[in-house]
Parts: structure tokens; sequence; C-alpha cells
């Protein structure tokens, strides 16, 4: 089974992106917005893209200042939810407490003031390692909690800058979380002792980007909670970098 289209984790999810935060950690995904709307200051905001949108908050944020926002997952629950709150607003979901019990919970747009805008965002179901021609001129490539879930994120990072604009921005963040159930060994971009030395997924970014982007600023750590039982929690720190695609 997908673990990706469990009901349970549609819940957490759902909690995750539109609940209540936990031990004094920030919303994630508005974070995340926060960060890409603040190095896309004074650039272009017509179209952004949101690869591994989950279930839609950071899309719903990006969406206040994009003309429009594409938004994919390889999951249908998470674009299936996504898509019942661009259209109805809210959407019902467990959040479980322990073993069988839960308490029923409501997501909801309007808590956030996030339907002004829910229009202009495009939710579909499709892998960012096979995007279609279609998927070009973005000014915003916002990549979150994706690469360490690709089975070649090598290859993702190589050619991410055919899907951008001269000047445009992507945005990655990431725990970089390896682990050979969605990443095989051979394909991890760092992570290992390379020439004696650690060498880690920082610097196959780099590495990797440095035919077609420069970094603009130091990263940053985003930390989050993900909420599984009421007893239960994920306590994350990611690091999100930002570059500019070169001339």
């Amino acid at each position: 089974m997908n673990v990706y289209e469990t009901d349970e984790l549609l819940g957490q999810y759902l909690a995750f992106h539109y609940g209540d935060s936990h031990f004094g950690v920030g919303n994630y995904p508005a974070r995340c917005a926060s960060a890409c709307l603040e190095v896309m200051a004074g650039r272009d905001k017509k179209r952004a893209l949101d690869l591994g949108c989950a279930v839609g908050r950071t899309s719903f944020e990006l969406a206040r200042a994009f003309e429009e926002v594409v938004a994919l997952d390889l999951s249908e629950s998470f674009i299936g939810a996504a898509n019942t709150l661009k259209t109805q607003g809210e959407i019902g979901y467990v959040l479980r407490d322990q073993g069988e019990l839960g308490q029923n919970a409501v997501a909801s747009l309007a808590s956030h003031n996030l339907a002004t805008h829910a229009g202009r965002i495009h939710f579909a179901v499709e892998d960012a390692c096979n995007l279609g021609p279609g998927h070009r001129g973005y000014d915003l490539v916002f990549a979150g909690n994706l690469i360490d879930r690709l089975q070649d994120p090598g290859r993702f990072l190589a050619s991410v800058h055919h899907l951008l604009n001269e000047n445009g921005v992507l945005v990655i963040s990431s725990p970089y979380t390896l682990l050979e159930e969605f990443t095989p060994r051979s394909k991890w971009i760092g992570g290992f002792q390379r020439h004696g030395e650690p060498f880690t997924v920082l610097d196959g970014m780099k590495e990797i980007l440095a035919p077609h982007f420069e970094m603009m600023r130091e990263p940053m750590d985003v930390p989050f909670v993900i909420r599984e039982t009421s007893r239960k929690y994920q306590h994350t720190i990611a690091e999100l970098t930002a570059w500019q695609r070169k001339v």
C-alpha cells in the first residue's frame, strides 16, 4: 500500500497544513510560502509551480501574490483533498488520537483567509521527474520536502532550469531524509563520504545546480511538527535554499 494514499496520512497532512501549531513551531507550508515571496520581492509574479504540493497550503498562500499557481503531487488522495478545498472551501478529516480513537476536524480556507484567490490554482496529479512540455515559463518553482522522496533527485535538479524563465527562482526545502525506500543509494546526491570528506546533500545540490543557478542567500532552517497521534509528534528541521537561474 502507498502510505501517501491512506486516510490516516491524509488526516495528518490536513492537520499539518491547516490545523493547530504545536510546541511553538509555526505553520511550515505557510512559512515556506512566505520565504518564497521574500526572495521574489520586486520580481515578476505571474506563474508559480509548487512541486510536491501535498494538500495545498503553500499553493493557496502563493496565490495571494501570483496570477497563476500550478500545484502538482503524485498522491491522488492529496490532490483530491486540495481540489475539494479549492471548490468547496473546506474538507472534513479525522484527527487520530490513539488506535481506533479520533476526533472529527475540518480544514477550512476561510479560517486562514485563503479563499479569495483559490481560483488561481490548478491542482493535478503529476510526477515531478516526468513533467510534460507544457511546464515552462515559470517565475518560481518551489519544491517542498520533495527531493528526498524522488527516485532520482540528481536528474530532477539537473533539468529543473528548463521550467524557469531567465532569472527565475528555484526554492527547495528539505530535511534531507535519505531513505532507500524512496531513493536508491546509488542515486543519493549527498549524505556520504567523498574523497575522505563529508559530502552533504547541500554540497550535491550546489554541484548539480552550479551550471544554471546561483544561490541567492544563505540556507535557512525551517522547523515543522507533524502530529501523528495525541501523544506522538514528528519534530523535523528542514533546510530552505533559494537559487536564481542564470541568464
